[in-house]
């Protein structure tokens, strides 16, 4: 064999030690934070080894197509409505000039602050078929006039279209607002009208962002609990809830979770094969094209169109949470009521601090080891995104129960004492769940503030003998406070209005503002439900103006 020159021979050796380098301390803090994530995929898959035959015999029976069905038509119907009020109300106020569009930009994004579930029980309320409207309809017009039911699976489609349009809307208008009056004028040259430029030319320009939005919808519709457990329509969700608890079979809950995290992750790879088969050039011209300015009555159905929705999707409901709060306000906010509160801004509190914590620690392992290894296990790290609470909440609770029984058989057979359980029945279940359900939301403020500090400051940094948690501590943090900040509210948020996972995994007596909203709405109190939910629209306000103070002024 012939030997490898010197220099090709050092080369080699050292190609081959930065292969088998051993991890970093934080390249082994990103695997010990992945592991926890893939723990409830893992044992939600491996929950196939011991089938629950006869409760899937039951369910094969009784339930499985009508879950098949319901899910379908939800995630289509609920997708198809969010595409079109989302992107017609974002060209409107993207590429359009009418009276009132710059406070409608704005305030179309307020649906945001209201839980699915909230605006779910105030509709019914509203419009149920013994609800104000329709029983002033049918006073006025008599009992033969026909009204929609609420409770079917229009109803719920309508609602939840109305509650998560926004995230299309937001996305959608970033893109139409590059646009503009460009777009069309460029089609109409091309001998289009202008309703065959909007849909041949504006539509797919504008498909990336629109994709991403209905993406978002649909994770969200595949995950949410609280509205369909309302309107009594049975989705993989409830399944799991009553597999759980009605049946009390956590195999049979967690075979139907995997199910459903199979569904999920078909979607996201489905997405990014579909996105990167999309290839789009940044146009070098302002970022703000110039707007397609409304003229005579179109400009005021434009506004007349844009106040419906608003009127209908938040100010209608809120103003309704508000009268029902002030008549039962004086019966309900009592010592109880601030239980609930207390409870439910503790946790939010803890998990905001906990999750900022990791995602900070996250983030810096990034920067400081940029390849492929630890870049792939913070995108593991953050997966819990497309979990939906129900799933998180069987896969969290699966393993910890294990690993307390254990740990109660070891006290027993080799300690002759008998131990009660030190994680079930303890708020740990819960803030494990929410660290792995919320990592995104916190990581993405805080990674997207990480970027803005040059790698000059580190080298400065360096020459100055600071390295690792100390060029963390002092340089880095004080330069993310805005970030870290943005990351803590986003996430008090989430974990105050979050419904399944404190439901399913809450200590006795434990119950928050979202828990008691779920029990009165199960009984048909809409009033008593009010307070606490008009208190959720009050925090979920909060990132809403964040998101406000800090997108472009038009």
């Amino acid at each position: 064999m012939t030997p490898l020159p010197a220099d090709r021979a050092g080369a080699s050796r050292r190609g081959s030690s930065r292969f088998f380098t051993r991890p970093s301390g934080w390249q082994w803090l990103t695997g010990v934070i992945a592991l926890l994530v893939l723990t409830p995929i893992t044992v939600l898959a491996l929950a196939w080894l011991d089938p629950a035959w006869e409760i899937w015999q039951h369910l094969q029976e009784t339930l499985l197509a009508r879950l098949l069905i319901n899910t379908a038509t939800l995630v289509v119907g609920v997708t198809g409505g969010t595409l079109l009020l989302g992107v017609s109300l974002a060209w409107l106020t993207g590429a359009c000039e009418f009276p009132g569009r710059r406070h409608l930009s704005w305030a179309l994004l307020l649906p945001l602050a209201m839980p699915t579930y909230v605006l779910t029980f105030v509709f019914l309320g509203l419009f149920d078929y013994t609800g104000p409207v329709q029983t002033q309809l049918r006073s006025w017009f008599g009992r033969g006039i026909w009204m929609p039911e609420m409770r079917s699976a229009g109803g719920v489609v309508l609602v939840m279209s109305l509650a998560l349009y926004p995230y299309v809307y937001l996305l959608a208008r970033n893109a139409f607002r590059t646009q503009g009056k460009r777009a069309l004028e460029a089609a109409e040259s091309l001998g289009c009208s202008p309703l065959e430029g909007f849909f041949r030319v504006v539509l797919p320009m504008a498909r990336p962002w629109i994709a991403g939005g209905a993406t978002l919808v649909l994770m969200e519709a595949l995950a949410d609990f609280g509205a369909v457990s309302i309107f009594n329509y049975d989705t993989f969700t409830t399944a799991i809830y009553k597999a759980w608890f009605g049946f009390f079979s956590l195999p049979a809950a967690a075979q139907l979770s995997s199910l459903l995290v199979a569904l999920v992750f078909v979607l996201i790879v489905v997405e990014q094969r579909l996105r990167k088969r999309m290839r789009y050039a940044q146009s070098r011209l302002a970022p703000q094209a110039e707007r397609i300015v409304l003229q005579g009555g179109k400009r005021w159905l434009a506004c007349g169109y844009c106040w419906l929705i608003l009127l209908i999707a938040f100010l209608l409901p809120a103003l309704q949470l508000l009268r029902w709060s002030l008549e039962i306000f004086h019966a309900e906010f009592d010592s109880r009521y601030l239980g609930l509160l207390g409870h439910s801004l503790l946790l939010a509190l803890i998990s905001a601090v906990l999750i900022a914590a990791v995602a900070l620690l996250l983030s810096y392992a990034g920067r400081r080891h940029p390849g492929r290894l630890t870049q792939g296990l913070i995108r593991t790290s953050t997966l819990g995104y497309a979990l939906p609470g129900t799933v998180l909440a069987v896969g969290i609770f699966i393993p910890l129960a294990w690993l307390d029984n254990q740990i109660i058989d070891f006290a027993r057979d080799h300690l002759g004492s008998e131990m009660l359980p030190l994680l079930q029945g303890t708020i740990a279940i819960m803030l494990l769940a929410y660290l792995i359900r919320f990592m995104a939301a916190g990581f993405k403020a805080i990674d997207s503030a990480m970027h803005r500090v040059t790698s000059s400051i580190d080298e400065a940094s360096r020459l100055m003998g600071l390295r690792g948690v100390k060029l963390l501590a002092r340089v880095h943090l004080p330069m993310l406070r805005g970030g870290i900040f943005t990351a803590l509210t986003l996430v008090f948020v989430d974990v105050m209005k979050e419904m399944p996972i404190t439901l399913m995994t809450r200590p006795f007596g434990w119950d928050t503002l979202s828990v008691k909203i779920f029990e009165l709405t199960s009984e048909g109190e809409w009033e008593r439900a009010a307070l606490p939910a008009l208190t959720l629209l009050l925090s979920g306000l909060i990132p809403i103006i964040l998101l406000m103070r800090q997108s472009d002024k038009d």
